[in-house]
C-alpha cells in the first residue's frame, strides 16, 4: 500500500521540490543583491575619500544605492511577514421596527 502512495505521489512531491529549490535561488539571490550593493556603497565612499568623484556625484549615486537597498529591505519584511486579512467593521443589528415586525409584544 505504502509503495503504491509513494508512486502515486512522486509527482506531486517533484513539482514540490523543484517550486522549493526556484524559491531557494531566489532568497540567495536577494541575499546577494544586498551585499552587493552594500559593497557598492563602500567603494563609492572609498572613491569619495580618495577625490575620485566629487560630492555632488558622490550624493547622487548614494541616494540611488540607498533607495534600491530600502526597497530590498521593504522587499523582504512583506514577504517575511505573514498575510493579514483586513478586518472589516461588522454593522451592529438594528434593534427597530424592521427587526421586530411581525412580533406582537408579550402581554404583561
Amino acid at each position: 500500500m505504502f509503495l503504491v502512495d509513494d508512486l502515486l505521489l512522486s509527482p506531486i512531491k517533484g513539482i514540490f521540490w523543484v517550486f522549493q529549490e526556484i524559491y531557494d535561488a531566489a532568497r540567495q539571490e536577494q541575499a546577494g543583491e544586498g551585499e552587493a550593493l552594500t559593497a557598492a556603497l563602500s567603494e563609492l565612499y572609498l572613491r569619495l575619500e580618495t577625490g575620485q568623484i566629487t560630492e555632488t556625484e558622490f550624493d547622487a549615486r548614494e541616494k540611488e544605492l540607498l533607495d534600491r537597498l530600502d526597497l530590498l529591505e521593504a522587499r523582504d519584511e512583506t514577504a517575511s511577514a505573514p498575510a493579514k486579512k483586513s478586518a472589516k467593521p461588522r454593522k451592529k443589528a438594528s434593534v427597530g421596527k424592521a427587526k421586530n415586525k411581525g412580533l406582537k409584544k408579550p402581554r404583561r
